[in-house]
């Protein structure tokens, strides 16, 4: 039996799967936090793990803490969207706990490095991915140092890692550049809300303007 016109109107509203990757320095944590206040709606994945609890941290809020076994288990039984090991614990997205969110019609927000977001377009290619750079590599380096936690070396090596996240921009549905917070968490939830065309990685201007950044 065909469905009728009135019938397709009542069809629940399904969420997008927003993926957001950025290198350290861009900002990131705080253009999130300032986003999930903006948007009651939107959720975060609870992400799996096999490291031990830190102090404050609480089980099925922060992280699920499984032991090794289990997590290989799951890997094996294809339940995560994308899972890495990182420091020798393991770390994974549950797709059943992201499809449980996106069926209620609310949309679900990753936090990911570039390498994750690869799996999670393979396993769920209709999400939508947002790279954030900084305004140049100058103020990437500034940023960095400016967090004063780490030694001459450490700081090396995370640039020379973010540089190399960077390149990875073009893999991705749209670009924001967080030269403004204000503005770059006006343009983050403009894509969330579906009025980011402007923001396009396709668009010339827009890879122009990325590019540019990892010339500086």
């Amino acid at each position: 039996m065909p469905d009728l016109p009135h019938m397709k109107n009542h069809q629940p509203k399904t969420g997008t799967l927003f993926v957001l990757s950025a290198p350290s320095g861009a900002g990131k944590t705080t253009l999130v936090k300032a986003l999930m206040a903006r948007d009651p709606e939107l959720r975060f994945s609870v992400s799996f793990t096999t490291r031990k609890p830190r102090p404050g941290e609480v089980p099925e809020r922060d992280y699920f803490f499984v032991d090794e076994a289990r997590f290989e288990a799951m890997v094996a039984g294809g339940e995560f969207l994308e899972h890495a090991r990182v420091f020798g614990n393991l770390y994974g997205t549950s797709r059943a706990q992201v499809d449980a969110i996106l069926a209620t019609g609310r949309n679900v927000l990753l936090e990911i490095d570039w390498q994750g977001a690869q799996q999670i377009r393979r396993n769920a290619p209709h999400c939508c991915s947002i790279f954030i750079m900084p305004p140049s590599t100058g103020e990437l380096e500034c940023r960095l140092r400016n967090r004063a936690t780490d030694s001459e070396a450490v700081i090396r090596q995370r640039l020379s890692q973010a540089l190399d996240d960077m390149a990875h921009w073009q893999e991705f549905d749209y670009v924001v550049i967080n030269a403004d917070q204000q503005q770059a968490g006006d343009d983050l939830h403009a894509i969330i809300q579906g009025r980011g065309p402007h923001l396009s990685a396709r668009l010339p201007e827009r890879a122009a303007a990325a590019r540019a950044i990892l010339g500086s």
